[in-house]
């Protein structure tokens, strides 16, 4: 039996009385109770308690003894009652990774709502269109756009969206031949489906003209006028300054999926942020 058990034993037959009290507190045979104050007085070279067959009396080093292992159960008690209020109420550091289209306009718009009235919680915002390392950075919750190779992650789908090309209201083109402007992610040859006649499909392959590295720097350029490029359903209903280019068909949809590290005991936090973000990206996709 290990010293801490010996320890927290020694301080219930004090504070019952007895060892048949202490036996039934702790729902154990009195065997067992006096086995354990004999081998702890035999480790310690010391005698804590003078028994008799109807009372039991500290010794001077049994009530210094005492006091310090009473401390050690008052603080591993309250550090119990600590842990397990985090399965009750939201605290801690959250920290969430997404792209920045996901991040600005969905993760945090729901999670700062999600999170308004638990005070305990602090957010902490990564907004990064590559996939960092969920463990090494210490990231409790990922919300990515395509579903993860990491087999040691826990992921779910919950959502998609389509990219639109789109262009400037103030652009009077031709979208089958004007410059493109494309998003860190793409690669030549940039493929387009238009709707034509009697709905046959035209494919229209463009070449990369400008290039940025956020989704943001992208729809500035499209704003300006400097030809056209994807950008999500999501994204293109906010902007008022953009449509979309006559007759494109919008992309296939791309999911989203949201992943943690956590095999099991998930944290209250990162499980009422999965709800909230699959509740926001539900309410974009029905008032679209």
């Amino acid at each position: 039996m290990n010293k801490l058990r010996l320890m927290s034993i020694f301080v219930e037959v004090v504070e019952c009385g007895s060892i048949s009290k202490a036996a039934e507190k702790l729902e154990l045979s009195k065997s067992v109770i006096s086995l354990a104050l004999k081998q702890l007085e035999q480790e310690l070279h010391l005698c804590l308690l003078k028994r008799t067959t109807r009372k039991q009396t500290l010794t001077t080093a049994g009530s210094r003894f005492y006091l310090q292992c009473a401390q050690m159960t008052q603080q591993a008690e309250a550090a119990w009652l600590e842990a397990s209020e985090f399965t009750k109420i939201p605290s801690g550091i959250l920290t969430v990774t997404a792209p920045h289209a996901l991040m600005g306009s969905i993760v945090v718009p729901a999670l700062t709502m999600a999170f308004s009235d638990y005070t305990a919680v602090n957010l902490n915002f990564i907004s990064d269109d590559e996939h960092v390392d969920i463990v090494q950075q210490n990231i409790d919750l990922a919300v990515r756009v395509g579903v993860s190779k990491n087999s040691n992650l826990k992921q779910r789908k919950i959502g998609q969206f389509s990219d639109v090309l789109c262009h400037s209201k103030t652009m009077m083109i031709d979208a089958q031949s004007v410059p493109y402007i494309a998003q860190h992610w793409q690669t030549e040859p940039i493929m387009q489906l238009f709707c034509c006649q009697q709905q046959q499909q035209q494919k229209i392959q463009y070449q990369i003209k400008h290039r940025a590295n956020t989704l943001f720097d992208v729809v500035s350029l499209l704003e300006m006028g400097l030809g056209v490029g994807v950008v999500p359903d999501f994204i293109l209903k906010q902007n008022q300054r953009l449509q979309p280019a006559t007759d494109a068909l919008p992309s296939i949809a791309n999911p989203i999926y949201v992943l943690h590290p956590y095999q099991t005991h998930v944290p209250l936090t990162v499980t009422l942020a999965i709800a909230a973000i699959e509740k926001k990206i539900n309410e974009i996709v029905t008032n679209q």
